[in-house]
């Protein structure tokens, strides 16, 4: 009986310690960047040994690749229950607008993560093979989920001609947001969301664009 109970207290604590360990990796690496966060840092910052990151993660790498994995996960949940139920009707920029606006709220509310992100896509401080393949599969469901915004925009053109614009337009989508971002770190006052209408307006003119060329 005894052995018994403490099993599932014991677990409690590791599921406890290692979701700090992760919390304190994602502020740290967010702010200092991955080459520039030491498992020292780590421990100063969450108050538990050395012994315990490397029980649960193995290695500096192991923890990075644990944290995008986390956070990509806690992000592309928000996105979709942001999106969870979008308009009916109404015009290319409406529906555009509609999903625009709530992908920039989400972006607003995962810094840490998407300033991670971002500092790995631009560097290459994160050479092991299972962190670069960690940001690049976040770098293609982002892609993937664009386009079913952009499809969801041009439903009306019909199926074939909405998976089209939204091939053509993805890249171009993510680069915007990319750009958002980083502008946004660099001059506080002009927010992600801020930036959304300028955003809309180019993507809807670019498709709609598309979508002529694609029934001439």
């Amino acid at each position: 009986m005894e052995r018994g109970t403490r099993a599932p207290n014991g677990n409690r604590r590791g599921r406890r310690s290692r979701e700090e360990i992760l919390d304190a990796a994602a502020r740290v690496m967010a702010l200092r960047g991955y080459a520039a966060t030491t498992i020292s840092s780590i421990t100063a910052e969450t108050g538990l040994p050395k012994s315990a990151i490397y029980h649960h993660f193995r290695s500096k790498g192991g923890l990075l690749s644990a944290v995008m994995a986390r956070g990509a996960r806690d992000f592309f949940d928000a996105m979709r229950a942001a999106h969870a139920n979008p308009p009916e009707g109404g015009t290319h920029r409406e529906r555009m607008a509609w999903y625009l606006d709530r992908t920039a709220e989400v972006f607003t509310a995962k810094p840490d993560f998407l300033r991670l992100h971002m500092l790995l896509v631009m560097s290459d401080e994160a050479a092991e093979a299972e962190v670069a393949e960690m940001n690049q599969q976040v770098r293609a469901e982002g892609r993937a989920y664009m386009r079913v915004m952009i499809s969801a925009a041009f439903a009306d053109e019909g199926p074939d001609i909405a998976r089209a614009v939204a091939a053509e337009l993805d890249f171009f989508a993510i680069a915007g947001f990319d750009g958002a971002f980083v502008g946004a770190q660099a001059d506080p006052e002009r927010t992600v969301v801020s930036q959304m209408a300028r955003l809309t307006d180019a993507m809807v003119a670019l498709g709609e664009a598309t979508v002529a060329r694609l029934k001439a």
